[in-house]
């Protein structure tokens, strides 16, 4: 497929689709999925295997009143605060193990801080 001409957003999907062929999630390691838009960074972490289709077991973002709070921009530390509090909230729900899917961005700057902070608190990937 030719990537010239498409948006950085239309050529992140292709490489998220791609990614998706081999990545999913099981009741036994749900997948951790991270979004980010302009303004705020996304995550969730679902078990893909219903049969009714795809069920996001936590979620944490920085529109979350816990960490509105606190966080007053987007940047790394938000994203930061963001792997805190899923992994606390995966942690509450039985969840230790996770498999990554990083949503086709690189694995650096926010991606990076979330994924780590999460580890931090006790998931595994």
């Amino acid at each position: 497929m030719k990537t010239r001409g498409l948006s950085r957003n239309e050529r992140r999907k292709i490489r998220h689709r791609r990614v998706r062929k081999k990545v999913s999630g099981t009741p036994e390691r749900p997948r951790l999925f991270v979004f980010k838009s302009l303004r705020h960074i996304y995550a969730q972490i679902i078990d893909d295997s219903p049969p009714q289709g795809s069920r996001t077991l936590v979620a944490a973002s920085t529109l979350d009143p816990e960490l509105r709070e606190k966080i007053r921009s987007d940047n790394i530390e938000a994203a930061r605060e963001v792997g805190k509090l899923i992994a606390r909230r995966a942690l509450e729900k039985g969840i230790r193990k996770v498999v990554f899917d990083r949503g086709g961005y690189p694995y650096h700057g926010k991606v990076k801080a979330l994924a780590e902070a999460a580890r931090e608190e006790g998931l595994e990937f």
